[in-house]
């Protein structure tokens, strides 16, 4: 484990790239499995999530290379039904590998996956509807054995707008019999992305982006090549760094329409932005120095609405604006954790109960020894001891380091000041 070392109070200044969409990775990684043949897909970031999936792949029987950004994966013989026990409970995304393998291989058994520690996460949604294209499922202890000798295309209707789930359906559904029309879809960028990728391998599909999405089976898909779209969340954390700390970055290769809800509340807490050099789908955020913020409330919402991954980060600006803000999480029942070691910084914020949280500001805050608690509250310290005085301690940063791709050198790189540190516990 490591921990980062950080003094704070520089203006952050200069030119970032962002990387690949880490939510998208996984789940074109996983959708590799549906061919026997080669797939390439760029852009991928290197961070410890993707790391993950790879190796789970990787012991399932898939030939896997990782290049400057590049993954070629062919699986063209599958060894196994049941993936890595530790390697799935570490990450809840590896959940998404269960569409792949039912249409490959007709079972696979697995854990109940882990992940990030912020509220319930069942998998109901994922059971349900995997169950009305025609997998039955055993479960044991914490083991899930699906079965589906043949997976027939269905009306699957979801339990709720889950991306996972909807991802889950969607790779299942590519070489089902027949057709399958999914319900209360949810239409995040990454889902799209994924849909492009699975129609640039002979899928059949229509609707990506909106809340029915209709797919007609086909009896095998080809290999394909992909480029990564750029990754929201990361997008949205750098900007928030780089205005709470006064500074001037230029936050390049954003998809804009992607941060629409993000970008409404800069323009209400009087964050000083532009965007600028457009080419096609991209541009750059040019973020400015910003004397006086202005207090927000934001409620989390599935996209387009407000993401709850940026939820946290936001809480950071909130210190800083003049006044009372407020945070309605919608998403998860235990994901305001990282206010209290806020509250040790010095900031004035109160949770009120397990989805709300009132913060006041401005408030200046204070270098301390603090916890990660997982990949998005780590970011939210991490951006709070930038603008803390004085020296902060931020342990668990291997938490960070699933999420975020060299974060540290990259912030080093617009001027931070902060050195990681390897720990022996």
């Amino acid at each position: 484990m490591d921990r980062f070392l950080i003094q704070g109070g520089a203006s952050l200044e200069g030119e970032v790239v962002v990387s690949g969409a880490k939510n998208a990775a996984l789940k074109l990684l996983a959708a590799a499995l549906l061919t026997k043949e080669r797939c390439s897909i760029h852009n991928v970031p290197n961070i410890a999530d993707v790391r993950t999936m790879l190796e789970i792949l990787r012991k399932l029987g898939a030939n896997i290379t990782f290049e400057n950004g590049t993954v070629t994966i062919q699986a063209s013989q599958l060894a196994l039904t049941k993936p890595d026990y530790q390697l799935v409970k570490h990450m809840r995304a590896s959940l998404v590998i269960v569409g792949p393998m039912l249409a490959r291989l007709g079972e696979v058994i697995l854990p109940h996956p882990g992940g990030c520690l912020i509220g319930a996460r069942p998998i109901n949604t994922h059971t349900n509807a995997l169950a009305q294209l025609g997998v039955s499922l055993e479960q044991k202890d914490d083991l899930y054995h699906f079965r589906a000798p043949r997976l027939l295309g269905a009306r699957v209707v979801l339990d709720e707008m889950s991306v996972s789930a909807t991802e889950n359906v969607l790779l299942a559904a590519c070489l089902a019999d027949g057709k399958t029309e999914i319900h209360l879809a949810a239409s995040e960028p990454e889902i799209v992305d994924l849909a492009k990728f699975l129609k640039s391998m002979g899928a059949k599909i229509q609707g990506e982006g909106t809340s029915v999405i209709s797919v007609e089976g086909v009896r095998e898909l080809h290999g394909a090549e992909h480029h990564l779209i750029p990754d929201r969340m990361e997008a949205g954390t750098l900007a928030i760094a780089a205005a709470v700390s006064r500074g001037d970055v230029r936050i390049k290769k954003i998809i804009p329409d992607h941060l629409d809800a993000v970008l409404n509340v800069f323009r209400k807490a009087n964050v000083s932005f532009a965007l600028e050099e457009h080419s096609g789908l991209y541009a750059t955020l040019h973020v400015k120095p910003t004397t006086i913020f202005e207090p927000v409330h934001i409620d989390t919402r599935p996209y387009p609405g407000f993401p709850t991954d940026l939820q946290a980060p936001c809480s950071v600006l909130m210190t800083q604006a003049r006044g009372t803000s407020k945070i309605f999480e919608t998403m998860y029942d235990s994901r305001l954790g990282y206010i209290k070691e806020l509250v040790r910084m010095g900031a004035i914020a109160t949770v009120v109960d397990s989805h709300t949280a009132v913060i006041e500001g401005p408030t200046a805050l204070t270098g301390k020894r603090i916890t990660s608690l997982d990949i998005r509250a780590g970011a939210t310290l991490l951006i709070a001891a930038l603008i803390a005085q004085g020296e902060s301690v931020l342990e668990h940063v291997e938490l960070i380091d699933r999420g975020y791709e060299n974060i540290d050198e990259r912030l080093k790189n617009l001027g931070a000041n902060i050195q990681r540190q390897q720990t022996h516990d």
